[in-house]
């Protein structure tokens, strides 16, 4: 790409690493740059800084038999795809278009000649249907993580879901056919049973032993178990606003744990209509597995017994905001009950919380997170990641000051 391949080494701190690295920038690569190309805008040094850091080429596959392009186009098509979410461009298109006349930013992705060396719109679509089903941005993003946090000791991490609107349809349920409940309107007319039956049932279902739920399953599953179990399919997700009015959307739910700084450290994409509850464990499983970290804040609706022990369990702290579920109206107690508050400290603890809300915000606005126009939660996870990847090194590099 450049005749020059940054690496991070770990220094003795992580600013003290993130400060050499912008130095390096500065004095090395941003001027060796600007000589050929001329001077570059401040969106082009930002794709350039994201690019140096981010280990692309350790999982972009070099051997033959890819299908289109040469394979060495592959990583600059990898690139593109990076510049894109520094851009927030919101198709494919804009960017072809975009490294066509900007020689810099195709300089800067990898294609040295004139604009016709961009491949067609159909080849930028093959391979990132490739990169999503490697799980390609997946991989590189758990590189940087293990590369620049590992050695960190995390003190808060933040666990929150975002919604993530999608322009595709879902099939209908079996409930929702019209065909399905004319059957199951037949059937009930022909098995109609006595009022006793019902009653056996009623005592039988009461006296049997009941179904583990979903997040009690988790505490003996693998990881990967965890994360198949999960429905990952569109449909339509719904949450009460500040106001107490539902809002619906159809689309996705974006999962994911931020560590002080806004670094995003895992990621997880399921349906719409999954609670945040369902995934705060695999969640935290995954965190774990990268990072050190020593508190786990988490709102209501992570406030479950099961959730608590397993946090307790991976040596964390939880402080999640008491749930209180019961009359609607706080100010009225049930008696012999008080309304559980968090103590003082982990009240001004829980206020780091507010990291994950803005990392929200930079995700839709700077980085293509409302811009979705693929379909399926394979392709919608690796553009989302795209993203994730450009706003972990933007806010890595922010730490360097």
């Amino acid at each position: 790409m450049l005749g020059v391949q940054c690496s991070i080494r770990m220094l003795i701190t992580l600013r003290g690493q993130l400060n050499e690295f912008a130095h390096l920038l500065q004095t090395g690569l941003f001027p060796a740059i600007e000589l050929e190309m001329g001077e570059l805008s401040e969106t082009a040094r930002k794709v350039l800084s994201v690019l140096a850091m981010l280990p692309l080429h350790r999982f972009v596959p070099v051997a033959r038999g890819w299908n289109g392009r040469p394979a060495k186009d592959r990583l600059a098509i990898a690139r593109a795809f990076v510049a894109k979410a520094v851009y927030n461009f919101p198709t494919t298109r804009d960017l072809i278009d975009r490294l066509r006349s900007d020689a810099a930013l195709r300089h800067i992705c990898g294609w040295e000649g004139s604009g016709g060396q961009v491949p067609h719109e159909s080849s930028f679509s093959r391979a990132f249907g490739e990169f999503a089903e490697m799980e390609f941005p997946q991989f590189v993003h758990e590189a940087l993580i293990r590369d620049t946090q590992q050695d960190r000791l995390i003190g808060h991490i933040c666990r929150d879901s975002t919604k993530i609107e999608a322009r595709e349809r879902f099939p209908e349920t079996t409930q929702q056919s019209k065909k399905a409940r004319k059957l199951k309107k037949q059937k009930a007319k022909q098995n109609q049973v006595n009022v006793e039956s019902k009653k056996r049932r009623f005592l039988k279902a009461k006296h049997s032993l009941k179904e583990r739920t979903r997040i009690e399953r988790q505490r003996t599953m693998s990881l990967p178990a965890m994360l198949a179990e999960l429905p990952r399919n569109c449909d339509i997700g719904t949450k009460t606003s500040s106001t107490g009015h539902q809002q619906y959307w159809r689309g996705f739910k974006l999962h994911w744990d931020v560590a002080d700084g806004q670094i995003p450290i895992s990621v997880v994409l399921t349906s719409a209509s999954v609670h945040d509850s369902q995934v705060a464990i695999p969640l935290a499983t995954m965190t774990a597995r990268r990072v050190t970290s020593l508190y786990d804040l988490m709102d209501s609706a992570y406030d479950a017994p099961s959730i608590h022990e397993h946090s307790i369990e991976l040596g964390h702290k939880p402080i999640v905001d008491p749930a209180n579920r019961g009359p609607k109206n706080r100010n009225v107690i049930a008696v012999g009950k008080s309304r559980r508050q968090l103590s003082f400290a982990e009240a001004q603890r829980y206020r780091e919380r507010t990291l994950i809300e803005r990392a929200n915000g930079r995700l839709k606005d700077e980085f293509g997170g409302r811009t979705i126009r693929v379909r399926g939660p394979v392709k919608v996870m690796a553009h989302l990641m795209f993203g994730v990847l450009a706003l972990t090194v933007d806010q890595l590099l922010r730490l360097s000051g």
